[in-house]
């Protein structure tokens, strides 16, 4: 049996190592209590944020909900959705906002046909799949952008627009927020130009090789813990309101976003 992994790769800054090792803690008191065993003893602070793949000894972790009707398509089990408290988020949904230097002469999207955006992955909702869905109407069935870089993580893309490096980026709106809580001046020189459509907030999730008697105790610990209002320092340290049971339709509405795009002609955010 392979040894249990928990992560939390999406928001893990390292100024957050404390608040998100204390979710987990949390989370685990209440696996306990109903019987778990075996659970990790500290989360996995190295799993990237996109990995090759949930594998079977995922027990725990939040995953982006693009690629997850995608290249995980099959490899997981929804466990719960966060409400965020934070701009761009609305009940259990959120929105990325496209970002520029904030000396920029971009005022309106259609200002940056022909500018250089960074983007995150090709896998990524937020750096991605939303801002496809945003630019297509605009693209004319054509790129839109004269260059589009691919970063690696929405940190190199936001300090790429910062530096001068490139003109726009599309980065999830809990991300920005969580930069201006803990590296302000990492984000001073960026402002936010335009959002995107919203979207399902990202996900816990499990692999889908998890006991169902173990999926249905992390859905039940994650509601439990976010009912508790002695947990309410610890959710709200992660920006936190509420956590809810997830639905799957919900987050296929993201591939409703892509056939939309290729509709357009924009099949590619190009």
């Amino acid at each position: 049996m392979p040894q249990l992994q928990a992560s939390l790769p999406m928001y893990n800054l390292p100024e957050m190592a404390a608040a998100n090792a204390a979710f987990w803690a949390a989370l685990a008191v209440e696996l306990r209590a109903h019987g778990v065993k075996g659970l990790p003893a500290a989360l996995d602070f190295a799993r990237p944020a996109v990995p090759a793949r949930i594998g079977p000894d995922t027990l725990f972790s939040q995953t982006c909900g693009y690629p997850l009707q995608t290249i995980y398509d099959g490899q997981h089990e929804l466990l719960g959705v966060p409400s965020y408290d934070a701009p761009g988020c609305e009940g259990p949904n959120h929105c990325a906002f496209i970002l520029v230097r904030d000396d920029s002469p971009f005022h309106a999207l259609p200002d940056l046909r022909g500018a250089v955006l960074a983007m995150n992955s090709r896998h990524s909702n937020s750096g991605m799949n939303l801002p496809r869905m945003l630019f297509a109407p605009l693209a004319g069935g054509r790129p839109f952008f004269r260059t589009v870089v691919e970063t690696g993580t929405h940190p190199a893309s936001m300090a790429r627009v910062a530096a001068g490096k490139a003109d726009a980026t599309s980065v999830d709106c809990l991300t920005f927020a969580f930069f201006q809580d803990h590296r302000p001046d990492a984000v001073a020189r960026l402002r936010v130009l335009a959002q995107t459509p919203d979207s399902p907030a990202i996900p816990f999730v499990t692999s889908h090789a998890t006991p169902p008697e173990i999926v249905a105790a992390l859905r039940g610990s994650l509601l439990r813990l976010a009912a508790d209002p002695a947990r309410t320092g610890v959710l709200g340290a992660l920006r936190i309101r509420s956590i809810a049971l997830a639905d799957p339709a919900v987050y296929r509405r993201l591939l409703d976003y892509e056939r939309e795009a290729a509709c357009l002609g924009y099949p590619e955010l190009a």
